[in-house]
Formats: C-alpha cells, sequence, structure tokens
C-alpha cells in the first residue's frame, strides 16, 4: 500500500522497534525502504540479512539525499516519510487510507500526529529501554486528537506522482534542517493546498535520542543555517511560511500552532502584520546577499 522511506544512522535498537510497529500493527502489507547511513552499529549487516530493500551510503549523507536514494526503489503509488525513531500506533495506516478515499485525487500532504514528543505530549519512555508499551496502547484512545492544519512532516504521506513533479527533496538543505518545510512550499508551488494532520494516526517518537531539536530561541530559529538558505530561496523565513501559508508552526512563545483542520488552504490574507513579516525577510534575504552568504 505505502513505500514507508526510513533514514537511518547508527540507530539500530529503535530502527529495529520502529519496523516491528510497522508489521504488527498496520492493517496493510507495505513496502519498507532503509537507508542506511554509515550502518557502523549493526545497522548494515541487520538490513542486509531482512527482507526490507535498502540503500546505503558509507557516510552520513542526511536526510534529503537519503530519502531521494530510497524512492528510487518504491513500488506504491504511495510515499511515507519516517523518521527511524518512530513507533506506529495501531491502525495508523488505516487512517490515512480512509482519509486517502475522501480525497479522491493527489494533490495532498498528510501526515500522522506525533506523540511524546511533538503534537501530543504523553510519556511513555523518553528512551527504548525505558519504553512502556502498554502504558501508550492503553491510553491511545484518550490522547488521540482532531484533524489540524499543516503537517508534521513525518509521518509524511504524498502520491509519488507529486514527488516526482517537485523533484523530492532539496539537497541543499542536506544534512538536515529546513528540507522538511522547504518541501512543503515546492508542494505549495504546485498547487498543492491540502496540508493536513491526522489526529487518529498516532506515531511515539523518541525525539531526544535524535539530532533533531526544537529552536531555543526565535532568533537562533530565524538565524539557523537552514532559515538563512530557505531565505536566500524563497524570501522568507520557515516560521513565516507555515504560520502564514500552513497556519502552523510556532509561536513567539515557540509553542507548537495547532489549529483544528476546517478546510483546503487558500492564499495568506495580505494583513498589516503579514506585510510587516514579508519586509522582515525582505531584509534579511538582503543582508545575507550583501555578506554573499553561502
Amino acid at each position: 500500500m505505502f513505500s514507508i522511506l526510513i533514514p537511518t544512522f547508527n540507530n539500530l535498537d529503535y530502527l529495529k522497534l520502529c519496523i516491528e510497529s510497522i508489521k504488527k500493527n498496520s492493517k496493510f502489507e507495505h513496502q519498507i525502504i532503509i537507508h542506511v547511513n554509515e550502518g557502523s552499529d549493526g545497522t548494515l549487516e541487520f538490513v542486509k540479512n531482512s527482507n526490507h530493500e535498502f540503500t546505503y551510503s558509507e557516510n552520513n549523507i542526511g536526510m534529503p539525499k537519503a530519502l531521494n536514494r530510497s524512492a528510487k526503489l518504491s513500488k506504491f503509488n504511495y510515499i511515507l516519510i519516517s523518521h527511524d525513531d518512530f513507533y506506529y500506533c495501531p491502525d495508523w495506516d488505516v487512517y490515512l487510507s480512509e482519509e486517502l478515499k475522501l480525497i479522491n485525487h493527489n494533490n495532498f500532504y498528510l501526515s500522522g500526529t506525533m506523540v511524546g514528543e511533538g503534537q501530543v505530549e504523553f510519556d511513555a519512555g523518553k528512551t527504548i529501554e525505558d519504553f512502556n508499551e502498554n502504558k501508550l496502547l492503553k491510553n491511545l484512545k484518550k490522547i488521540q486528537t482532531y484533524n489540524f492544519q499543516g503537517t508534521t512532516k513525518c509521518p509524511g504521506l504524498i502520491h509519488k506522482k507529486i514527488w516526482d513533479k517537485v523533484g523530492g527533496w532539496s539537497e541543499e538543505f542536506s544534512p538536515t534542517g529546513g528540507d522538511d518545510t522547504d518541501f512543503a512550499l515546492k508542494l505549495w508551488n504546485s498547487d498543492v493546498r491540502i496540508f493536513k494532520g491526522i489526529g487518529k494516526c498516532s506515531a511515539y517518537h523518541f525525539g531526544s535520542i535524535t539530532t533533531r531539536k526544537k529552536p531555543k530561541s526565535l532568533f537562533t530559529y530565524l538565524g539557523s543555517r537552514a532559515n538563512k538558505i530557505f531565505v536566500k530561496k524563497w524570501g522568507m523565513s520557515i516560521n513565516f511560511f507555515e504560520n502564514h501559508y500552513l497556519k502552523s508552526g510556532y509561536d513567539k512563545n515557540k509553542k507548537l500552532i495547532f489549529n483544528e483542520y476546517k478546510s483546503v488552504l487558500t492564499k495568506p490574507d495580505v494583513s498589516l502584520r503579514y506585510l510587516f513579516g514579508l519586509t522582515l525577510c525582505k531584509l534579511l534575504k538582503l543582508y545575507l546577499f550583501i555578506i554573499r552568504y553561502k
């Protein structure tokens, strides 16, 4: 049903749990494609001995390149972007499949809901050693939430034709950072207007294990390497696009914006707030041009 792309970087125990959860908690049979970055912890041997398709790089090539390589092996019409430190909860794929039937076209970007470190705060363990699977499953109905506007990007579902149309993920953001929002903006420019998080499609996220970190402050977020690349490329910041276009992102207090999904997105309102934010973005782009930032 889905071709699931899982880049991994010396994270074998979490990768095993992720794959196990897909097998155990999926209704449909999916294609699992793993990209092994380095794999010096035994990951490469594990993947070679499994029946899953995989790609490999001797060094860590990062998220965009790993996804683009592994996507070439996809055989289904739908591509699911995944992290290796997810635990997929029961019927996660059922909820996505039901949504696909309602949409009935290819111009969408759906995502699941990250539990633990993500949209829903819930503590079922910070590491695999103290992961309490029973606690998570017993409370799953209580913590499932409403469909929301925007996207978590991972787990993210897209039609293969749209993936190919926008050229996958942009590799100038390698190894990672900003690449997921860049992908969303490319989709926006290709007339995708359904950016929808499915509240009942849950994946527990061991976010503290990975190198992905939330910004420590709005200033560091706006001044990050990823944001500078994004501003030079698109003329707006990551936060500006997520707030004004996707109706999601982070507010000034670094709290996740979690608006209930109501309708297909439209072009943003050209308000004073929009114009002020866009002007700041243009000034930042000019500054990056003056200092010849690469």
